[in-house]
């Protein structure tokens, strides 16, 4: 089986139009037709290159989101993942005696208590 060698796509009647049409506006005085038509055949081979690369930077643009975004998932994910680790001690010291001072501020407040509350030998 033999492959025909990959032909140039024929360019969009768009494309032909507007090719024929910047070779008509820059036409000069006394340019025959087959010099119009080749320039028009230049200036429509130079919008396929243009569009061409225009579809290469899109698609290596697109390319470049997507493994942005894959970076930013993964990214994610691992921070997902990881417990967070709080220290405990981060604004002073104060923080871990708090408990304790107000478990003994409240047994001696109970102590008081209950000491006033005694009945009083006459």
């Amino acid at each position: 089986m033999r492959y025909a060698k990959n032909k140039r796509p024929e360019a969009s009647p768009e494309t032909r139009d507007e090719a024929e049409r910047i070779a008509r506006a820059t036409q000069k005085p006394g340019q025959t037709k087959e010099q119009t038509r080749l320039i028009a055949q230049g200036i429509r081979k130079g919008i396929e290159e243009y569009k061409k690369q225009q579809k290469a930077r899109a698609r290596a643009a697109d390319r470049a989101r997507k493994q942005q975004t894959r970076i930013n998932q993964d990214a994610n994910e691992q921070e997902s993942m990881t417990p967070e680790v709080t220290p405990q001690n981060t604004n002073g010291s104060y923080r871990s005696l708090l408990p304790w001072l107000l478990l003994l501020l409240s047994w001696l407040g109970f102590g008081l208590y209950y000491w006033l509350s005694l009945p009083t030998e006459p």
